[in-house]
């Protein structure tokens, strides 16, 4: 069995049809789903989602191509309440994203400095309520790192780097501040050589896997709207890079997520 550990329930694309979803995913070997929020509509409408299917749990937060649409002064506060939900199981998606050019059309290094105001809250208020952080960098690793190391030195901070795509060069500075990663469909994909490189070389308990729904859906079926369903591709794929079975990749992942999301075992 395994653990989406980062899909999209909320999502638009996924209107209507959150009880298929959810049920072919059971279908197909997914029993658990982290569906993550990405702005102030996602939260109440994945806390809901949480409510009504056991099997799915959530997180909340400010996604940095969002934060120019956040006019809420008590933003930061809503968080906070929504987190204390028992179904919230950390905080995010949150980070930086300098390969979408800026929402607002401000210069790009007003854009940047707007998402770092938006990131360093959501860090302390993960490390207050002592919940994972769910992170999100695009074009943007560097940058990401230095402010997740240097915010709150020495302090117990879980991160995952979520949808890592990046080399084992990049992957090293992640593993040296002792954070996770999770990979998608991404790795599913011939052309992916540098994070080919990296899924065969992490340590066993230092990565997750995810759909990022609905979005990256791997082969067979790139191209499509992806569903946590299509999770057991990645799975595969992470396998064979591995040279393991997928019963091995299943119960590693499963055993990571539950530690690192606190997660009820089955």
């Amino acid at each position: 069995m395994l653990i989406d550990t980062h899909a999209h329930l909320a999502s638009a694309r996924f209107e209507g049809e959150s009880e298929r979803i959810v049920e072919q995913a059971g279908k197909d070997g997914i029993d658990r789903i982290l569906s993550i929020s990405t702005d102030l509509e996602d939260a109440p409408k994945n806390i809901a989602l949480s409510e009504k299917f056991p099997n799915v749990y959530i997180s909340v937060g400010i996604h940095p191509t969002s934060v120019h649409e956040i006019e809420d002064p008590e933003w930061l506060s809503k968080l906070k309440a929504w987190a204390t939900h028992p179904k919230v199981v950390a905080i995010g998606e949150c980070g930086l994203d300098f390969f979408h050019p800026p929402r607002n059309g401000a210069p790009q290094e007003d854009w940047a400095a707007l998402q770092e105001r938006f990131l360093r809250p959501q860090i302390d208020l993960a490390l207050e309520l002592d919940l994972p952080l769910v992170v999100h960098t695009r074009s943007s690793l560097t940058e990401t790192m230095r402010i997740l190391c240097d915010h709150a030195p020495g302090a117990p901070l879980r991160a995952v780097l979520h949808c890592f795509v990046d080399g084992p060069d990049a992957y090293a500075t992640v593993q040296a501040a002792g954070f996770l990663v999770s990979f998608t469909g991404v790795a599913t994909f011939p052309k992916a050589a540098d994070l080919h490189r990296t899924v065969a070389a992490v340590p066993q308990g230092s990565f997750m896997l995810e759909t990022d729904s609905p979005f990256l859906a791997p082969i067979p079926h790139r191209g499509k709207r992806c569903e946590p369903a299509f999770l057991k591709h990645t799975a595969e794929a992470v396998a064979k890079l591995r040279g393991t079975s997928l019963n091995v990749i299943a119960l590693e992942t499963t055993r990571t997520a539950e530690r690192f999301f606190n997660l009820p075992p089955l």
